[in-house]
């Protein structure tokens, strides 16, 4: 073979090889990417004329179908009859707008292309159908509709689940959305509809259970209290702080002062009770310290994002660094004096640049009820067969982080309880249920003045484990400056235990 025609069979054999590389790499490297872009038409088409699953709640009342269209463009139109009851967890199904929620998550699930379905396919070659699956909640039908009441339309969110198992019995955010205008094979009414929610005020397609973070105020003292049993620096008894109305932390002459200008001191479970800013502040500052604070913060799950089954969760967050120690440990400050000391300070009593969605607040009243471990949250349960019934998947269970050993989990608990029965918390509190509880009342610092309610809680029967875990937030919009945990998210909190309980 003469020069020339070997340099012609070189570069023919190089571009062969560069062929069969783009060949792989478009089939097998980025077949994912390709099958899920918004222009592939034929993924789209194929997928809304399958037939998919429903998705029900725990008591099976359908919040999703696909419903037949025959001789439109699509087979079938997927359907939503709770409308905005279940919208930030189910998401919707929309050929122009894609999918969000459940409809995401658990899209094979629900086409019968998970992995066990596709094995049971297998297994039943001559079956002749598509294993699809229905997918069943963790969700209570009647305690959502009771976090919608409850709250009604101020701006917040309920979250309740099962402080064992992490199952959310209820996850309502105000204002919601009606799905089914964003599933509407008509591309007109779609577009419509989004760019209606997308300029709506209070950012409706957002849940604010789990995709926004506020300051969660005082709520924050529940983790700071763990914080400082955990480090050994506090029992319930011990130390005494001295009754103030105010407190300076080192290398600044600004004061944290109580809420109303009132005066507390005493034991961790006194300080607790009457949601003591000048001694939780001092606490967290000078006896805690910033690695102990930062630890024991991410224990219960801050700073990372929660492991949901829904799609975008946002971590929260509690800022880790605050310059380097300046002074030593002594009487006065156990924990030694930091350069920022005097942020951390107000970062124990939920302030500064603390941040928390209220799926993450519910987290540390389960934890303290779990005594200790933080549970996986999850909203679905499990996935049937369409045809027989049969559970192919199931969820949830799962622990997620330990935030607390369960001695002290035990004390905290006891200090939560007593925030009900004399505390700030009374507003909870539930003939035959035995309620621990902590409020929060988050000041924004805008003007005109407005302050975000929280609280969080746990309940069960006398004598028995905790079977729900709750947080309410309601956010802080204006002319909400007198608003507070006790007053505002408290009575939400009870109608929440009441239907549960009943």
């Amino acid at each position: 073979m003469n020069r020339p025609i070997r340099h012609v069979v070189a570069v023919l054999m190089g571009l062969f090889t560069i062929l069969f590389i783009q060949l792989n790499r478009i089939q097998v490297i980025d077949a994912d990417e390709l099958q899920t872009n918004d222009a592939n038409t034929r993924t789209i088409q194929r997928d809304f004329n399958k037939q998919r699953g429903r998705i029900l709640t725990a008591d099976e009342v359908v919040v999703a179908s696909s419903t037949p269209t025959p001789g439109e463009f699509f087979d079938y139109q997927r359907t939503y009859p709770q409308a905005e009851l279940y919208a930030h967890i189910t998401g919707y199904w929309s050929s122009i707008f894609g999918a969000e929620g459940v409809e995401l998550t658990f899209k094979d699930h629900l086409i019968g292309a998970s992995p066990s379905q596709e094995l049971r396919g297998l297994t039943n070659p001559l079956d002749g159908r598509d294993p699809i699956g229905d997918i069943y909640l963790t969700i209570d039908h009647d305690l959502q509709k009771t976090a919608r009441e409850a709250l009604g339309n101020r701006r917040g969110a309920v979250v309740a689940l099962d402080p064992v198992s992490g199952a959310i019995r209820a996850m309502w955010s105000y204002p919601s959305f009606d799905p089914n205008r964003m599933a509407a094979n008509d591309g007109a009414l779609a577009n419509e509809a989004w760019t209606e929610l997308v300029n709506a005020d209070g950012k409706p397609l957002l849940s604010k259970a789990y995709q926004e973070i506020y300051a969660p105020g005082s709520t924050f003292k529940v983790i700071t209290a763990a914080a400082a049993l955990e480090a050994n620096v506090a029992t319930l008894d011990v130390p005494e702080f001295a009754a103030v109305d105010s407190y300076v932390a080192p290398l600044t002459s600004h004061s944290i002062r109580n809420f109303g200008g009132s005066t507390c001191g005493g034991n961790l479970v006194q300080l607790l009770v009457v949601s003591c800013n000048a001694g939780f502040a001092e606490l967290g500052a000078e006896f805690v310290g910033p690695d102990r604070m930062v630890a024991t913060a991410e224990n219960f799950g801050f700073n990372n994002t929660p492991e949901l089954d829904l799609p975008a969760p946002v971590a929260s967050r509690f800022p880790d660094d605050y310059g380097s120690q300046v002074q030593s440990a002594s009487d006065e400050s156990p924990a030694g004096v930091f350069e920022d000391t005097p942020l951390l300070a107000q970062a124990a009593i939920g302030q500064y640049e603390v941040a928390a969605t209220p799926l993450q607040m519910a987290l540390v009243a389960a934890a303290v009820a779990n005594g200790g471990p933080v549970p996986q949250p999850h909203v679905v349960a499990e996935v049937r067969d369409v045809e027989s019934g049969r559970t192919t998947d199931s969820f949830g269970g799962r622990k997620w982080r330990d935030a607390m050993s369960t001695d002290r989990a035990i004390d905290l608990t006891k200090a939560m309880i007593e925030v009900v029965e004399t505390g700030t918390a009374k507003s909870a509190a539930v003939p035959g249920v035995l309620v621990g509880a902590k409020t929060g009342t988050a000041q924004v610092g805008t003007d005109p003045p407005r302050s975000h309610a929280w609280m969080i809680a746990f309940a069960g029967q006398p004598e028995q484990a905790p079977e729900l875990a709750i947080a309410v937030f309601v956010e802080g919009v204006e002319g909400s400056a007198d608003q507070t945990g006790g007053g505002t998210a408290g009575p939400i909190v009870r109608s929440i235990l009441e239907q549960f309980f009943s």
